[in-house]
């Protein structure tokens, strides 16, 4: 049984101390594949240099987060974007992510706007899949995504509203949530109106999960797997077939074969 974390950030400072700790995790609980996800320049950059040490569990998606959007150095974007397209030549990409928009900062909403733009024309020249932050702006993100030619989008950690939802299954758009999933009542309703092939699972670590059974503990990918049993408990079918079938969601969404 193979198992995905399709949304980590092994790249972060805080995991910086635990890399090898959280690869021999992920191999001991048959975590197939580790998407890691950037930030910034600096963070893609280490997120390619993690996937060259870990090569067949580590694949880098780059990108530019909105919460680093006011933070950017000077042609920071345009070196983040030129990366991209160097690495994906070389097939070195897995995806273009974190990127997106967030309410809280509102502040920059139009230097948000600005970078998420140019981060989805990008996807649409290379044909790269996009992993989306969307708090607090899932319905304009859904409402926006169709004026783009971007094939694969993942909605990660959605959580709400649930006619965002609907419209983003009905283009065939993929979800992912994570621990909470575990204890939340609402994630659970997301996974509960989600079609399973369009579902995916992640931990994005290193966000800490306070309430049991994580208990504050360090993020690692062997958490994925009380993410399946507790979506195989919502659908009702066996952690098997829900593995089995996240696996293949994985596959197809990012083109890539589970070593």
């Amino acid at each position: 049984m193979k198992l995905v974390d399709a949304h980590i950030h092994l790249s972060d400072k805080e995991y910086a101390e635990h890399t090898e700790e959280l690869i021999a995790d992920a191999k001991n609980a048959n975590v197939a594949a580790l998407v890691s996800n950037s930030m910034d320049l600096e963070t893609s950059i280490d997120s390619l240099r993690l996937a060259e040490k870990y090569p067949d569990v580590v694949y880098p998606a780059l990108g530019i987060h909105p919460w680093n959007v006011n933070v950017l150095k000077e042609n920071e974007l345009e070196e983040t974007l030129r990366l991209i397209s160097e690495q994906h030549e070389k097939k070195r990409v897995a995806a273009i992510g974190e990127i997106g928009l967030d309410y809280k900062y509102e502040t920059i909403w139009a230097k948000q706007l600005m970078v998420f733009d140019k981060m989805l024309h990008l996807a649409e020249q290379l044909t790269l899949p996009v992993i989306i932050h969307s708090r607090g702006t899932t319905t304009q993100i859904v409402e926006m995504l169709p004026s783009y030619n971007v094939k694969r989008v993942l909605l990660h950690w959605f959580s709400h509203p649930m006619n965002a939802l609907y419209k983003a299954i009905d283009h065939d758009y993929f979800i992912t949530d994570g621990p909470p999933a575990a204890y939340s009542n609402g994630i659970r309703e997301v996974v509960k109106k989600v079609p399973l092939t369009n579902f995916l699972t992640e931990t994005d670590g290193p966000v800490i999960y306070r309430k049991p059974p994580f208990n504050g503990q360090l993020t690692k990918p062997s958490f994925i797997r009380t993410v399946i049993e507790a979506v195989a408990e919502v659908k009702q079918i066996t952690v098997h077939d829900v593995a089995e079938q996240i696996a293949k969601n994985f596959e197809h969404f990012f083109n890539i074969k589970l070593a």
